[in-house]
């Protein structure tokens, strides 16, 4: 597996109401022409190209075994302000913007604060527009609610080249099995752990069990799935990829359009 990471200077930021194209290529098992943009309102900070680098290494050895070594990561191109200090390193863009990056680091939108998030407008199996990360999330290490951000980056190039859903639901988190035993919306049902209610604060919280409410057969609202930390289920990155044992996806990627 070769990969290489190259770093070029983004020169001016774009943001016309062109259509969105990307230049992304899968060749020989190597993904090609991936566009990460540095948005210029982001204030320099040199560990933030290496946290990006770093996280795109981690993010392709784990999509190489997550497919079966059917894909990785090869080329990609980090666009950087034309405000921050150039570097003998940086190259001139060639066709690369921002406006046609599949991926931004910019401040966060309101609605998702730091959570990394694949804009996807589109059903399942149709492609997304480009995953958003924030500065804070890539410079934080204090988040390990989402694991190692490389699985993070595989959990989001997964809903944006392949338009692939998550494998959990906020607004039905539990839901009656074919054994009729209440189950949480997970994928796998391998995957072990409680459901409780936690009731938090500051920095203390109190864990209760679930009630049933009798009318909907389920349990009440603010009840929540906790996986345990030690599993042995090997699915689902789509799931929950911070389980130190999921290392793949549930669907045969072989089929999907890569």
């Amino acid at each position: 597996m070769v990969f290489s990471l190259k770093v070029i200077l983004f020169l001016s930021l774009l943001l016309l109401p062109v259509l969105k194209s990307s230049w992304v290529t899968l060749n020989n098992n190597g993904y090609d022409g991936i566009v990460i943009a540095i948005n210029p309102s982001v204030a320099e900070d040199e560990k933030l190209v290496q946290n990006i680098k770093a996280m795109v290494t981690e993010a392709s050895t784990y999509l190489f075994y997550a497919t079966k070594r059917r894909a990785y990561f090869r080329n990609v191109s980090i666009l950087i302000p034309m405000t921050w200090k150039s570097k003998p390193e940086y190259l001139m863009p060639k066709q690369e913007s921002y406006d046609q990056a599949d991926v931004i680091v910019a401040d966060p939108y309101l609605k998702y604060g730091d959570d990394p998030y694949t804009l996807q407008y589109g059903q399942c199996g149709e492609k997304g527009q480009y995953i958003h990360f924030t500065p804070n999330f890539l410079l934080n290490n204090n988040l390990p609610i989402y694991g190692p951000r490389g699985r993070v980056f595989v959990h989001k190039w997964a809903h944006l080249r392949w338009g692939i859903f998550d494998e959990y639901n906020e607004d039905r988190p539990f839901y009656i099995s074919r054994r009729n035993t209440i189950e949480a919306t997970r994928c796998s049902t391998h995957i072990t752990g409680a459901n409780v209610v936690r009731n938090c604060k500051k920095n203390s919280c109190i864990t209760q069990q679930c009630i049933l409410d009798s009318k909907t057969g389920l349990y009440e609202a603010n009840c929540t799935f906790i996986p345990d930390r030690s599993q042995t289920a090997k699915e689902s990155i789509m799931f929950m990829q911070n389980l130190d044992s999921v290392s793949t996806f549930f669907f045969p990627i072989s089929q999907r359009n890569h």
